[in-house]
């Protein structure tokens, strides 16, 4: 079984940077423990009005779910249009590129 990168963003009008880092601490702790998560990385665009993030799961499967249950979330703090993909990944060339993966 192979890892699935699954990139999320959405229309966001902020907070962006230092204050976005710190009122979402807690949604980025709680992150940590959703089934099958690896890592994530933050996006943001204060420019287009846009955050989101990259994020490594054990499965297509566990990738699938977390989409799910953020997509609700969102949509409750009053983002209309969440949009995602899903991809397998290459571990055998990410390795050389120095991307962690397990």
């Amino acid at each position: 079984m192979s890892n699935t990168l699954l990139q999320i963003h959405f229309n966001f009008s902020g907070p962006f940077g230092d204050e976005m880092a710190q009122q979402l601490v807690g949604l980025a702790e709680s992150i940590n423990q959703e089934p099958g998560f690896i890592w994530k990385i933050w996006t943001e665009s204060e420019k287009n009005q846009q955050a989101g993030g990259i994020y490594l799961f054990e499965s297509e499967e566990t990738a699938q779910a977390y989409v799910k249950k953020h997509t609700v979330r969102l949509k409750g703090l009053g983002v209309d249009e969440v949009e995602y993909q899903l991809f397998d990944v290459n571990a055998a060339l990410t390795k050389i590129n120095h991307g962690h993966v397990v």
